[in-house]
């Protein structure tokens, strides 16, 4: 243990917590540790703190009074009001210019809050996304800061010390933006995260019940495209539960009960995405199966009543693991492009200015989305700062379009065969509007007209101009106000 100040103080020794000190710790910093239960803080300083450089205090002012100026004091504790009732706790024993940070999974909205109270205070706050799970904190996370711009200088040698580090050596770390702006990211990230888990989990269901391939067969699959264009964090580890066999020898994947659970980000990328009108159509969709997912007992009970065609597959089982993984691989492309479509969306609404190419940086390493394309995503940002869809850049247009035959051949049969992949078909859905000059929205909007008078723009008119008829010859020339997301 050191006598010298900490440069960096931490409220919260559960997993993450723990072992995102270790990390802080062996990058040379030394680290304040508090736990509302203070034996925790006995036992990490008798544990795994033991003979290092962490200063264990056994109170929220002690812990304040170990600290370098400006003070840094990082909370990792539930999200909600454990959140605000810590910073309530802090704030008397900081001065001014002193930084608060959050680095749990905040609701961004409480994010943009929070830092108007604490710099109301005199102080600093930054929310910072931490992702990668308890490897990602103790080996090296994706961070993804945002709030008090003037506290950014004051923990950025700490946060990209820490953080993972792609390989030219950069940091997977930078400033996101003002207020809310890096656990709104955050929220994408964990958002894009449902959506990639889900399309994987719809391929693993077609190749067991279609093909009929075994888990070791699933294996060998997910192993090879581990090392082509899905190289990725959860292609890699889906290999691995695949190969992961029980105490019986049987693949412990399938003794697994399929509820799936979730701790809200999904459904808060959904709602945002709603608020602000942007068609993130596969993240929804991957909400949506967990819920069905969820429904268990339901589920059993219809499937007693309900029938359906008897999946039967007659094709070449190579070439459909091959179309497979361009479905993959084109649904995985959507999530991005509709991710980064709320983004910039929400950049406008908010007044953040993000840094599209850097965010993809952010998630190259560490985090649970880290794919080899991003680096992609990265260029096309480089190439134009104001792109306004991932899918007008050269090398995306070209990458979706190739894998579409594929990609399509997989949800006809999949339909044809009675097996759900709501993932990957309204990723394909999306696809086709996005590329359709002309939508069936003329007779909805028609609609919309005759039963509210809600009017109506013309083609033949220029845009800003709104009509309204009377259709059936018994209503007014009362126009109803119009609405738009």
């Amino acid at each position: 243990m050191t006598n010298k100040l900490a440069d960096i103080g931490l409220i919260g020794l559960a997993v993450m917590g723990e072992n995102l000190v270790l990390n802080m710790e062996s990058k040379g910093y030394t680290v304040a540790v508090f736990n509302r239960t203070v034996e925790k803080v006995d036992k990490f300083m008798n544990g795994c703190g033991t003979g290092k450089n962490f200063i264990g205090a056994k109170s929220i002012e002690e812990l304040c009074a170990s600290l370098e100026r400006p003070r840094k004091v990082m909370l990792l504790v539930k999200a909600g009001k454990p959140v605000d009732d810590f910073i309530d706790m802090v704030i008397p024993y900081l001065e001014e210019g002193d930084i608060i940070i959050d680095g749990g999974n905040s609701h961004y909205p409480d994010t943009v809050r929070r830092t108007k109270y604490v710099e109301s205070k005199g102080l600093l706050y930054i929310g910072t996304g931490v992702s990668g799970g308890e490897e990602g904190a103790l080996l090296g996370p994706s961070m993804m800061p945002g709030g008090s711009t003037e506290a950014w200088p004051h923990v950025k040698e700490i946060f990209q010390a820490v953080a993972a580090k792609v390989e030219d050596g950069a940091p997977c770390c930078d400033w996101v933006g003002e207020d809310g702006a890096g656990h709104f990211v955050k929220m994408v990230h964990n958002g894009i995260e449902y959506g990639d888990m889900q399309i994987i989990t719809e391929a693993y269901q077609l190749m067991k019940e279609l093909l009929g391939m075994n888990a070791d067969e699933m294996h060998e699959v997910f192993k090879q495209w581990n090392e082509e264009e899905l190289d990725s964090y959860l292609i890699e580890i889906t290999r691995d539960i695949l190969g992961y066999k029980d105490e019986d020898g049987e693949p412990l994947v399938e003794k697994i009960l399929d509820t799936a659970g979730q701790k809200g980000t999904g459904k808060w990328t959904g709602i945002s995405a709603l608020d602000l009108g942007i068609p993130l159509t596969l993240i929804g969709e991957s909400v949506f199966a967990r819920c069905l997912s969820a429904q268990k007992d339901l589920r059993v009970e219809a499937s007693k009543v309900i029938s359906g065609p008897a999946p039967k597959f007659e094709g070449d089982k190579q070439q459909f693991v091959n179309d497979l993984k361009m479905a993959l691989y084109g649904a995985k492309i959507i999530s991005y492009a509709q991710g980064y479509n709320l983004m910039m969306e929400a950049a406008k609404e908010y007044n953040w200015n993000l840094n599209y190419g850097g965010i993809a940086l952010m998630w190259r390493g560490g985090c649970i989305i880290r794919s080899v394309f991003l680096k992609d995503i990265k260029n096309a940002f480089d190439k134009n700062t104001e792109l306004p869809n991932l899918l007008l850049d050269p090398f995306f247009k070209e990458k979706v379009e190739a894998t579409q035959e594929g990609w399509r051949r997989v949800c006809a049969t999949a339909l044809a065969n009675g097996i759900p992949v709501p993932a990957l078909t309204s990723a394909l859905c999306y696809f086709d509007g996005f590329r359709s000059e002309r939508l069936p929205a003329n007779l909805l909007q028609a609609q919309r007209d005759y039963f509210g008078a809600h009017t109506y723009e013309r083609v033949d008119k220029p845009r800003g101009e709104f009509f309204h008829t009377n259709w059936t010859g018994r209503g007014g020339d009362t126009a109803s106000t119009t609405y738009t997301v």
